[in-house]
């Protein structure tokens, strides 16, 4: 396993019955990718090579592997591995299993770091591996291994669906994401954004009506409107809650996606009782739901809207910056990896 403009390797977990070795075509761009390199979720061990939203081939499958065969070409979500036996796993819910380990950073039981997607390679498990429909393009694919399926996994356990109003704040690389999925799964969405430069991609991606959270008293007549509020913005803690609470109908709830470096604001318990509001949070999704996910995608020709930028130092640097400057509309996926790394198929 390489890393761009570095002939040093890292050490990667030992190939298991059901480990994947993927060679990477591309991969996106996600916000941790910039919270783990400037801190801001706190130390990670280094060196570390981040990344996820892995898209590839699988080059090398496990004897106990049965979900994909050499030559696939796959995805790899932001969780690389979970137990497998503890009860949430078997519920489905492994991305809720408490010996999960992430796709970098992480520890594996014999303590071998995680390695990410800023590389030549991946060893993932099978369960975290999804095959890829043919009709959807790796780039596009890429930015769905993470940030699509982080909003349509609580979109779809809300129940979204026809006859629901849904409400998206925050139009960027996750939002862009739950606009377009919320309205496939036949929602009635509405966006809102603090900047009115994201008006025109809201109803292109299916919102109507858009909403400008910078205009007075903007959430007054929004009152007892939605049955569901997805926050996707990792600035929750500049929003003000008692705003987004407002907008709940009785028993709703705001559900976070995005996770900001710092604290929410501080909320009184009587901010939710005036209408039975809760608020929660969610961690990426699971199998199943990763598969409904593409499917979806696939039948209703869904199309992200994403920027390349072919991988190498400079490459690297650009979407690194342009993430924290939130410069990028919505989703970068970085590109001609056979260029940086070769076209050698073995780790």
């Amino acid at each position: 396993m390489l890393y761009p403009g570095k002939s040093t390797g890292f050490q990667t977990k030992a190939f298991r019955r059901q480990c994947i070795d993927i060679k990477i075509e591309c991969r996106g761009v996600c916000g941790s990718d910039v919270h783990s390199i400037n801190g801001g979720w706190g130390e990670v061990p280094l060196p570390l090579c981040v990344g996820h939203e892995v898209i590839g081939k699988a080059v090398k499958v496990g004897s106990k592997a049965s979900t994909v065969k050499v030559g696939d070409r796959v995805g790899v979500e932001a969780q690389i591995q979970s137990c497998m036996e503890c009860k949430q796993c078997k519920s489905d819910n492994e991305n809720y299993c408490p010996k999960k380990v992430d796709s970098y950073g992480a520890p594996y039981p014999d303590g071998t770091i995680a390695q990410g997607g800023y590389a030549s390679h991946i060893r993932t498990h099978e369960y975290s591996t999804f095959p890829i429909p043919d009709s959807i393009p790796s780039i596009e694919a890429a930015p769905m291994m993470c940030a699509g399926l982080t909003v349509y996994s609580p979109l779809v356990r809300a129940g979204v669906g026809a006859g629901k109003k849904v409400a998206i704040g925050g139009i960027g690389a996750l939002g862009h994401f739950a606009i377009m999925f919320a309205n496939a799964l036949g929602a009635e969405v509405t966006a809102i954004s603090h900047s009115t430069k994201k008006k025109e991609a809201a109803l292109r991606l299916g919102a109507k009506p858009f909403v400008c959270s910078r205009d007075k008293d903007w959430a007054q007549p929004l009152a007892f409107e939605f049955d569901y509020v997805l926050n996707s913005a990792d600035m929750g803690h500049k929003v003000n809650m008692k705003d987004s609470h407002q907008l709940l109908n009785v028993g709703a709830e705001l559900h976070h996606v995005g996770l900001p470096d710092a604290p929410l604001p501080e909320l009184m318990v009587q901010d939710f009782a005036s209408n039975g509001s809760k608020m929660g949070t969610s961690h990426i999704g699971r199998r199943t739901e990763a598969l409904a996910m593409l499917k979806l995608a696939a039948d209703k020709n869904l199309k992200p809207m994403i920027e390349t930028v072919e991988i190498s130092e400079d490459g690297c640097k650009k979407v690194v910056r342009g993430v924290h400057d939130n410069a990028v509309r919505y989703r970068y996926t970085l590109t001609n990896y056979d260029k940086a790394f070769g076209k050698g198929e073995q780790v």
